[in-house]
């Protein structure tokens, strides 16, 4: 199976942490012979080093890509024109778009209030439908016939989600949002698709949450990083063109109770 990107320039949301699904997105992809360029928002990555994305950097360049990185809060509504100028400034126009990158905190119908609520929708919301058009606009005027979007989601149709209401309710619009764009997209090349990873081990997860949550993975492991990547990659490929406005729940048997 053939899914080189030689040639492709991708965009990555979210890349700020050595062990996150944005990092190995972007590790995944450059494999594949795509050139890098990703977003990290410092204050929200909680980054172990100010000098992980140049390494990060270097590490994509070593594999014969090209890579750029930029530091960007999402949350700035003029982020996606200034993301993707600063994308066709230092390595040409994209063709791929991951949005990896979100915001989650703890609520619960207690806690839930306004400012919670505005501060998922800014960067899961609102820079993931933002970025998803300008990204197809600048395509179609370039009279580019080949695009993929990839949104990443959560398990927010799968099961309740007790104490993230704010997550998932801006989860699931971007799950809607990808469907209809899919289907407006479709007649330019595009295809737009979801991926919820499912629980996966970032470096949230402590010893007893694993073991609490291993019992449940049917297949007998937690999620890494690398098996969203793995999924993305191929999304990203020509192997996937005839896959579009799809939620692939990606779980490893996952059993909710």
């Amino acid at each position: 199976m053939n899914l080189k990107l030689n040639g492709k320039i991708a965009l990555v949301t979210g890349a700020g942490r050595k062990k996150s699904i944005g990092t190995a997105i972007c590790r995944q992809l450059a494999g594949q012979g795509a050139d890098i360029f990703f977003t990290y928002w410092q204050d929200h990555d909680g980054m172990e080093s100010e000098k992980w994305p140049d390494r990060l950097c270097s590490e994509i360049q070593s594999l014969g890509v090209k890579c750029r990185h930029l530091e960007l809060d999402l949350a700035d509504p003029n982020a996606p024109d200034r993301l993707l100028d600063a994308v066709v400034e230092n390595l040409g126009l994209p063709s791929i778009l991951v949005n990896n990158a979100a915001h989650s905190t703890r609520d619960g119908f207690m806690a839930l209030d306004a400012k919670t609520l505005d501060d998922h929708y800014y960067v899961n919301v609102r820079a993931t439908c933002l970025l998803s058009v300008e990204f197809a606009r600048r395509l179609q005027q370039a009279k580019q016939n080949w695009g993929r979007i990839i949104n990443l989601i959560s398990g927010q149709g799968q099961g309740p989600m007790p104490g993230e209401l704010a997550y998932v309710a801006s989860k699931g619009a971007i799950e809607a949002f990808t469907l209809t764009l899919s289907a407006e997209l479709a007649p330019l090349g595009i295809t737009v698709n979801a991926v919820n990873p499912g629980p996966t081990d970032t470096g949230w997860m402590t010893e007893e949450i694993k073991e609490q949550l291993r019992p449940q993975f049917l297949m007998g492991r937690i999620g890494l990083p690398e098996d969203a990547a793995r999924l993305i990659g191929f999304l990203a490929s020509d192997q996937a063109g005839w896959i579009t406005g799809q939620t692939i729940h990606s779980e490893g048997g996952f059993l909710r109770k």
